[in-house]
């Protein structure tokens, strides 16, 4: 076994004061998510914020990455939102009639979102990869204002909820 966790590069990770930390941060992501998701799950579709798990790991697992800041999380977010929702109105305006076709449309226009939330968020220096997945979803999955709202409201909570434990928090990767 001990041979399995070098050749792993496990042991460094497994020490006891690490395994503190990783619980720690683990079990508040998982709190902070739980939280969301009550709250969400309620009055939106959750497949629509599954980026927001992406988020959580890079806010609780590299709390001090230039992604985990509220500039990237939020910034990336909006603009991710914006992508999305852009793409999603006009592939919904184009329908040509058959299923083939429509099934065309969403590829193109999911597509289209991703590269559009990638180039917005690399020139107003706001990357924030999970926000490029939302834009995706966006196109992929119905959505309504209320749920744009939602997900912009789980990522400023998630967004605060980090800053407020920051000092408890160290990179684990």
């Amino acid at each position: 076994m001990q041979k399995l966790i070098a050749l792993l590069g496990l042991e460094y990770r497994l020490r006891t004061e690490n395994l503190v930390r990783y619980l720690l941060q683990c079990g508040l992501a998982t709190v902070v998510v739980l939280f969301i998701l009550l709250i969400l799950d309620t009055l939106t579709q959750t497949v629509l914020i599954a980026a927001l798990g992406a988020s959580t790991f890079i806010a609780f697992a590299l709390p001090r990455s230039v992604h985990a800041d509220p500039r990237h999380m939020i910034g990336g977010y909006l603009i991710g939102i914006v992508a999305g929702g852009l793409m999603g109105l006009a592939e919904q305006a184009m329908h040509f009639g058959s299923a083939a076709a429509t099934h065309q449309e969403m590829v193109v226009f999911g597509a289209l979102a991703t590269g559009l939330a990638m180039f917005l968020m690399v020139v107003t220096k706001t990357e924030h990869p999970p926000a490029a997945a939302l834009a995706l979803g966006l196109v992929l999955n119905a959505w309504d204002w209320p749920t744009l709202a939602f997900i912009m409201g789980g990522i400023v909570f998630l967004t605060i909820i980090k800053q407020i434990v920051m000092p408890l928090l160290m990179d684990l990767l």
